[in-house]
């Protein structure tokens, strides 16, 4: 089969950059942001927090067009197990998806509510709930703003480790929902991006590359850290530092999946000074080209 590396629409995201918050004085200016982003080489962006890049389209589509760059889409929070949020999670995924598709992008990734380390494995009804939300939230965003929604993994979450992941997988609908498989958050948590991939190809509807270093999931481990402050350790490193091997991780992209995807490097930098992550930008999308991914056309 044809490498789907080359088909691999490679971007970033103000994560890359140490965004973490809308508005946040610490952070990277956006400004500076879409100007980086740009010069590391990246063609495709991500929008980040709502409300840090410019939320008016006509300006956001000026500022993102004469730096060469397109939108793949944007991510929105959700407590979605818990019944009582839902009303404000349906407005905020609203909100976000109007600007989506406003910019001709067609993906919304689906977070996961912060639940502190370690968080309890949720009850019966508490699953039932986060599973029959976030398919509503998924025929929601399909049917009346014709976008797909994929669900996001995450450190500190409810669903973040592997049989969580899969036991989600199982239990939702792919009409309705499928997976932005984060590669560091499924890492962090000791799992196999490889086997994910393998197990479940048709379910993979957008990546997130990045690598964990195992010497601070370690420290993670032994001193029950948060997910935050794991990233003020480097928890999430550049290429090839850490874990999954990325070698690896295309080769099975390359065998088991086919079409189109986006793969959007989203390194966790919060809190990071703002001089660091252009060369860390730089050096990880070169590395990626030099794996075949994506192409300049991209």
């Amino acid at each position: 089969m044809t490498s789907t590396r080359s088909r691999l629409r490679l971007g970033s995201c103000p994560d890359s950059w140490g965004v973490w918050f809308p508005d946040d004085p610490s952070q990277t200016p956006w400004h500076r942001f879409l100007d980086e982003l740009a010069e590391a080489g990246y063609r495709w962006l991500e929008l980040g927090p709502y409300g840090y890049l410019p939320t008016d389209p006509a300006r956001l589509r000026e500022e993102v067009d004469r730096r060469g760059l397109r939108v793949s889409g944007q991510a929105v929070f959700g407590a979605l197990h818990d019944p009582g949020r839902w009303e404000s999670d349906l407005r905020d995924a609203h909100q976000v998806a109007e600007l989506v598709t406003a910019m001709g992008a067609g993906h919304m990734v689906l977070l996961p509510a912060d639940a502190g380390p370690n968080p309890p494995e949720l009850d019966r009804d508490g699953w039932r709930t986060l599973v029959e939300r976030t398919a509503e939230l998924g025929r929601v965003l399909r049917d009346e703003h014709g976008l797909a929604a994929v669900f996001h993994p995450h450190a500190d979450s409810y669903v973040g480790t592997q049989p969580q992941i899969e036991r989600f997988l199982d239990e939702t609908d792919p009409a309705d929902v499928n997976l932005c498989l984060d590669t560091g958050h499924v890492a962090y948590y000791g799992g196999d991006n490889v086997e994910l991939i393998r197990r479940y190809p048709d379910r993979i509807g957008y990546l997130h590359l990045k690598q964990a270093d195992p010497a601070v999931i370690e420290q993670v481990k032994a001193e029950g850290l948060s997910f935050a402050e794991a990233v003020r350790r480097g928890a999430m490193c550049e290429p090839p530092k850490g874990e999954p091997d990325m070698e690896a991780l295309l080769t099975a992209v390359d065998t088991h999946l086919d079409g189109e995807l986006f793969a959007i490097v989203e390194q966790d930098l919060y809190p990071c000074d703002p001089d660091d992550p252009l060369p860390i930008a730089t050096r990880t999308c070169n590395y990626l080209r030099q794996l075949g991914v994506g192409s300049d056309a991209q």
